[in-house]
């Protein structure tokens, strides 16, 4: 792929911290341009160091309240670490009317603008299962590529397909709120198993022990690790489960932790936990295997964009179309539809 002025310069100026060049960036990239291509090809090299976390969970558990709180505490110095620039890519439901995001979250973030460690960006999911926009990984590259060293995923709540954060994060969050029936709902949802990290959060709200009781109680049906416990002073470990002691060693049990995140309380301890998770993944080998997944994930679904454009390129024009009329007429079942399509590019 060839590289034209602008789009080196748009990288470069990525590479070197201009946020116009990086909004630039981010928009070319989301809209799937050439430019945005070459300029991530370009781009690329520079990825793979930034801590990708991903915050999900239903409606009304406050996950924006999270995740503002997340970056104002990691952009605070502390002695042992200084200020990490974090960025914020936060994937709301597309408009009807414009096809752009909704939920507005610079709004509902103002309170970091200004920052120049702080980057946020609003993202539609123009009809994304899973609430996770198609450009998502391409965006939070380019993120990557500029030096964000913590990239802060918030996903719509779209329910079941949620678990598609984890294909993307290395790090991931489900929020749950007392009151709301969700600790249910999640298990049904299996995000319990996608779970590095479970928040209760509005933990000042009547319900949170019933809350935190069942998530807890879930764990080990999502999360099954060896259960041991002391038996006349000797730690005892109950057979049929994995009892390798390598294995046991390097699980990661998610913890359950309490938030009021409005009030920023539990805040520090959520970010100590999350700072635990990587240094766990970097010493047990999860980080490059969590990398490798997730670059898998983007092969997959690009390949898949490319062999379905070229697929349809090869058609008659109205063949899918004649196809989905014969489907929906019940003449042809959509197995018959695909190999008479098929039959078509021969």
């Amino acid at each position: 792929m060839s590289f034209g002025i602008v789009d080196m310069d748009l990288a470069l100026g990525v590479l070197a911290g201009d946020r116009l060049s990086l909004a630039r960036t981010l928009s070319q990239v989301e809209n799937g341009t050439d430019e945005g291509k070459s300029a991530m090809d370009t781009l690329f090299a520079h990825t793979g160091k930034a801590h990708l976390v991903g915050i999900t969970g239903a409606s009304g558990t406050g996950k924006s309240s999270l995740v503002n709180q997340l970056a104002r505490h990691v952009r605070r110095p502390a002695k042992e670490l200084p200020p990490r620039r974090v960025a914020v890519v936060a994937v709301d439901p597309t408009s009807p009317f414009t096809g752009g995001a909704i939920l507005g979250d610079r709004i509902r973030m103002r309170d970091l603008a200004g920052d120049p460690g702080v980057f946020i960006r609003s993202m539609a999911t123009r009809g994304s299962l899973g609430g996770i926009a198609s450009a998502t990984a391409a965006v939070v590259q380019v993120l990557d590529a500029a030096g964000f060293e913590m990239i802060l995923i918030e996903t719509v709540g779209a329910g079941q397909s949620e678990v598609d954060i984890a294909r993307l994060a290395h790090t991931t969050i489900v929020v749950e709120a007392p009151g709301l029936g969700d600790d249910i709902q999640a298990i049904k949802a299996g995000i319990l198993e996608i779970a590095d990290v479970l928040v209760v959060n509005k933990a000042d709200l009547p319900g949170v022990e019933n809350t935190e009781r069942a998530l807890r109680g879930s764990l080990d049906l999502a999360h099954p690790i060896p259960h041991r416990f002391m038996h006349h002073g000797k730690l005892e470990t109950i057979a049929g489960v994995n009892n390798d002691p390598d294995t046991s060693e390097s699980t990661w049990v998610p913890p359950i932790l309490r938030t009021v995140a409005i009030e920023g309380q539990g805040i520090p301890e959520l970010v100590d936990v999350i700072t635990a998770h990587r240094a766990h993944l970097e010493r047990t080998g999860g980080w490059e295997q969590r990398e490798r997944w997730r670059l898998q994930t983007e092969l997959d679904i690009l390949l898949q964009n490319r062999l379905m454009d070229g697929f349809r390129s090869r058609l008659s024009p109205g063949a899918i179309e004649q196809a989905l009329a014969a489907v929906q007429s019940r003449k042809i079942s959509p197995f018959q539809a695909v190999e008479k399509l098929m039959s078509c590019i021969g």
